[in-house]
C-alpha cells in the first residue's frame, strides 16, 4: 500500500484501525508492516496496538482526547477530572485524559497525549451521554454528577471533605443534586451517600458565599 493511499482511506478520519485497511485485495501482514514503517518515519502515531492517527502535517483534524480515550478502550467513558474540566467544574490542569472501563486499569503515554484508564463494576457503567466536541467529533462523557462520584468511588477517603475540597471545585450551581443522589444510591455503599452529603453541604455554601457577594 502506497501512503498516497492511505490519505484516501483516512485522511478524514481523526484515529483510524489497521482493520480499516484490511478491506479487499490486500496482504494483512503487508499492511501491518507498511504502517510500522509509517510509525517509524513519523508519518502516523501508533496510540495502541491496531489503532493509528495521522500525523501533521497529513492530518486534517486534530483529534480531541476524548475521542482518543475511547476508541482506545471500547467499553469506556470519560470521567473523573477530565469531565470534570470539560463541564468547568474544576480547574483545567490536566496531565491525562482520565476514563473509567469495566476492562483491567490501563496508562497510555502516545504523541497525542496520555491517557488513563480506571476499573469500575459493569453496573456502574452508566451516566454518561454523547457530546459534540467540534470539527464533527464526539465522544462519551460522564454526567457532572457521575464524573464526581467516580471519583470519590475510585480514592480512598474520597468521601471526605478534605479530599472533596482538594479538588477545588467550582461552579457547583451546575450540579443537578436529584441526580446526583440517584447516581449514589445505585453505587449503595454508605461511602457514596456520605459524599453526596458532603456534596450537597459544599453546594449549599458556594450559593450563600455567592448571596453575599
Amino acid at each position: 500500500m502506497e501512503f498516497e493511499r492511505l490519505l484516501e482511506l483516512v485522511s478524514d478520519e481523526p484515529v483510524f484501525e489497521t482493520s480499516l485497511l484490511l478491506a479487499g485485495n490486500v496482504k494483512p501482514p503487508g499492511v501491518r508492516l507498511q504502517l510500522a514503517r509509517w510509525a517509524k518515519s513519523g508519518k502516523v502515531y501508533q496510540l495502541r496496538r491496531g489503532l493509528y492517527a495521522l500525523a501533521p502535517p497529513y492530518q486534517k483534524v486534530k483529534p480531541h482526547p476524548f475521542l482518543v480515550a475511547n476508541r482506545m478502550q471500547r467499553a469506556s467513558y470519560v470521567s473523573g477530572s477530565s469531565a470534570l474540566a470539560f463541564f468547568g467544574l474544576i480547574p483545567d490542569t490536566l496531565y491525562a485524559t482520565f476514563s473509567v472501563t469495566t476492562r483491567r486499569p490501563e496508562y497510555h503515554s502516545t504523541p497525542l497525549g496520555n491517557f488513563a484508564f480506571q476499573h469500575i463494576k459493569p453496573l456502574y457503567l452508566r451516566g454518561y451521554l454523547v457530546h459534540e466536541l467540534g470539527c464533527g467529533q464526539h465522544a462519551f462523557i460522564a454526567t457532572p454528577e457521575k464524573a464526581l462520584l467516580d471519583l470519590v468511588y475510585l480514592q480512598p477517603a474520597g468521601d471526605t471533605l478534605t479530599y472533596l475540597q482538594e479538588l477545588r471545585l467550582q461552579n457547583l450551581e451546575r450540579l443537578d443534586l436529584i441526580a446526583l443522589q440517584q447516581q449514589a444510591e445505585i453505587f449503595g455503599s454508605p461511602k457514596m451517600l456520605r459524599a453526596f452529603e458532603v456534596i450537597r453541604k459544599l453546594v449549599k455554601t458556594e450559593a450563600q458565599e455567592y448571596e453575599m457577594l
